[in-house]
């Protein structure tokens, strides 16, 4: 029996690729991770930026903590089995009127991972909505192979190269995941999915966890993840350190060589392969 999704959410996930309206947090609960988020962000002078948004949960105890909510890793479990790896996580911050925009694509493009294994579990600790950019999924698109992409590197986009499927996708199709504070969707690592911009007075915050069975590999390169759940006994990404203190300076200096090797998996085969051009750039992953 599932231990926290029910059985039509797991018959659902298989099906579509995605679930969602899933309560994690009650609103106090959420409410709290997003002060220290914000109070961290007065404090700095600035929004998260760069590659403060990426693996954050080795910069923060809170977020170590997220990443291994029961409730989270449970609905993993239910899809995956109990041996699970937080492999990275992504804040995905659309400020007020901000222009920017994710174009429709498959998370597994770049990630040089053995196998389509991959759910993210994505945190709203924000309203997240049509108004403010929520994102879409085209639904069963999972089920397809690693489709072509193409590079645009335009401004307003927020994946790293701008990259965008190279097919034609049917956008009456798509479902939005409106989501509550404290609620989560989960998705696929090759459903189609995109979000608009934030055309709202409001801030809309998400904290994306991609979580992997432990038997998934890295191919493009050397790598980390966390290991949140049962054994890893396969031993092919470095355990990464749980942080007990905020922005502590070893892990300031380990989350730099992280995301530098990070950056060369994400561009590889590309003229940008720095970590300077690539995760220093406030663009981001994901929807």
């Amino acid at each position: 029996m599932p231990k926290f999704l029910t059985e039509a959410q797991v018959q659902q996930f298989k099906d579509l690729g995605y679930v969602s309206k899933l309560r994690v947090m009650n609103a106090q609960q959420t409410q709290a991770i997003r002060d220290l988020l914000e109070d961290f962000e007065r404090r700095q002078g600035s929004p998260l930026h760069g590659s403060q948004r990426h693996k954050t949960h080795l910069l923060f105890p809170w977020l170590n903590d997220l990443v291994r909510d029961t409730k989270i890793v449970d609905a993993i479990e239910d899809l995956y089995g109990n041996n699970i790896l937080c492999w990275t996580s992504n804040f995905f911050i659309k400020e007020a009127h901000d222009p920017g925009f994710v174009s429709w694509h498959q998370d597994s493009t770049y990630w040089g991972l053995s196998s389509p294994d991959v759910v993210t579990a994505w945190i709203a600790l924000s309203s997240s909505n049509t108004s403010n950019g929520a994102m879409a999924v085209i639904p069963g698109t999972h089920a397809m192979e690693q489709i072509p992409h193409r590079d645009t590197y335009s401004k307003n986009n927020l994946l790293t190269r701008g990259q965008e499927v190279a097919v034609e996708v049917d956008e009456s199709k798509g479902v939005t995941l409106e989501l509550e504070p404290g609620e989560m969707s989960l998705h696929h690592v090759r459903i189609i999915h995109g979000s608009p911009p934030n055309n709202s007075n409001s801030r809309r915050i998400g904290f994306a966890i991609r979580y992997i069975p432990t038997h998934v590999k890295q191919i493009e390169g050397d790598d980390s993840a966390t290991l949140v759940r049962g054994e890893d006994t396969f031993k092919t990404f470095a355990h990464e350190p749980r942080p007990s203190q905020e922005m502590e300076p070893d892990f300031v200096k380990l989350h730099q060589e992280i995301t530098e090797k990070s950056a060369k998996i994400l561009y590889k085969g590309t003229k940008v392969e720095s970590y300077d051009a690539s995760l220093a750039d406030p663009r981001v992953r994901s929807a």
